[in-house]
């Protein structure tokens, strides 16, 4: 898959993880699957949540094999990973230094659905099982979102644009995103009242005409109406759905599942 700007995104396998994954700005990042890992039963078996009830010594076995595939082995110490709570609040983390990553694990302890980093050394993780990953690359940093239902009509992904703009002084131009494997808009139907809710919000005109929503779509004119181009916003069009064999899905395995994540990386 080629991303925008000539930015290749490719599925790797590392030690039997496997990524689609890329680097872009001194960033790398990737979108986990859901094998090679340890865990078992329904989190099988890379499972990265460790609020779904598996065995928490698999979770912190399965973050270290993914993180090892990325190429940061040795930084689950570092490791930032927020209790995401369906809202729109972007956390930021300006150093690797221990007050400052105690200070961010307080803040994402009480909620955060999107994280920037503006350093090196630090990996930052969000967990999806259907909910729309995007990873967001510029000069001296990037952004890692979740963006369920909630934080889409809210705007997170473009609110974490701006304030990675405003963090690392790029403008918008400079910005890259990435939209993971998610529930497509042919596969999330929801109620007429949400639906109604978005066309609102964003300008549609189904007129009642579909209960189906896309997310990435409301994502995408987020991020343009905020100055990325859209040249550089890159829907990968993975379903966790579809693809279930792939990725982890709330909806098609009826609520027991494992989460596989969003990550990202700048290098030192």
């Amino acid at each position: 898959m080629e991303c925008g700007k000539g930015m290749d995104v490719e599925r790797i396998q590392v030690d039997g993880v496997t990524l689609v994954a890329s680097h872009d700005h001194g960033v790398r990042f990737g979108f986990t699957e859901r094998t090679g890992g340890v865990s078992g039963a329904t989190f099988a078996s890379l499972n990265l949540g460790s609020h779904v009830g598996d065995d928490i010594a698999c979770v912190e076995e399965n973050r270290c094999r993914a993180l090892a595939a990325l190429g940061c082995a040795g930084a689950l110490e570092r490791l930032l990973v927020p209790n995401q709570v369906h809202g729109d609040h972007v956390a930021v983390v300006r150093s690797a230094c221990a007050d400052e990553l105690e200070r961010v694990r307080s803040q994402i302890a009480e909620g955060a659905d999107a994280i920037v980093c503006t350093t090196s050394g630090v990996p930052v993780m969000l967990c999806f099982a259907d909910c729309v990953p995007v990873v967001l690359t510029a000069p001296q940093g990037f952004a890692v979102v979740h963006s369920g239902w909630k934080g889409t009509y809210a705007r997170i992904a473009a609110k974490a644009a701006r304030v990675l703009m405003a963090e690392t002084g790029c403008v918008p131009e400079e910005i890259r995103a990435y939209i993971g494997p998610h529930i497509q808009g042919d596969e999330y139907e929801v109620s007429e009242d949400l639906i109604e809710k978005f066309d609102a919000e964003f300008g549609w005109e189904n007129a009642g005409k579909t209960r189906l929503l896309s997310l990435s779509r409301a994502i995408q004119q987020a991020l343009v109406e905020a100055g990325v181009p859209d040249g550089q916003i890159e829907d990968l069009r993975l379903s966790t759905v579809r693809e279930n064999d792939r990725f982890f899905s709330y909806r098609a395995e009826n609520g027991k599942t494992g989460r596989h994540a969003a990550f990202a990386y700048m290098v030192e």
